[in-house]
């Protein structure tokens, strides 16, 4: 599988876009998943640039996390803002991954973002939650490189 295009399905891209939405919900945080064929660079440098490219890193409260996965690379990287960084405990991303992992090895490309989405969310709500006044600072919608 070499076509970003040809890695998930519309229909799955949709329901991404909902789980991110779900996950956002309740809380000021921001989620957005990016998808690329490879990197030449480690995955979390380039993970590292997509998040400032994407401008999550002007979040209000530092609050933003991205999923970025190299396709052909078979390589994903979860990279959290400061402010929640500072804030979950300190495996929290490490487990996150894990349970992503286990539905990449199953073909489950979907399911396991949905699933890193919504753990995510509930991270995000618990140190972060929705307030009167809180806006969607950033897209739901997947992008691609």
């Amino acid at each position: 599988m070499s076509n970003v295009e040809d890695f998930l399905t519309p229909e799955e891209e949709q329901e991404i876009v909902e789980a991110i939405r779900i996950a956002e919900k309740n809380t000021s945080g921001e989620i957005r998943v990016h998808i690329e064929k490879t990197t030449s660079i480690d995955a979390f440098d380039r993970a590292k640039e997509v998040f400032h490219q994407l401008k999550m890193d002007e979040t209000q409260l530092k609050n933003g996390v991205l999923i970025y996965l190299a396709v052909d690379d078979h390589n994903f990287v979860i990279c959290g803002d400061k402010g929640i960084n500072d804030v979950v405990e300190d495996n929290f991303w490490n487990c996150t991954r894990d349970a992503m992992i286990t539905q990449f090895k199953q073909r489950k490309f979907k399911q396991g973002l949905v699933d890193g989405i919504l753990r995510a969310g509930e991270q995000l709500k618990k140190y972060f939650p929705w307030q009167e006044g809180d806006t969607n600072e950033l897209s739901n919608e997947i992008s691609k490189g």
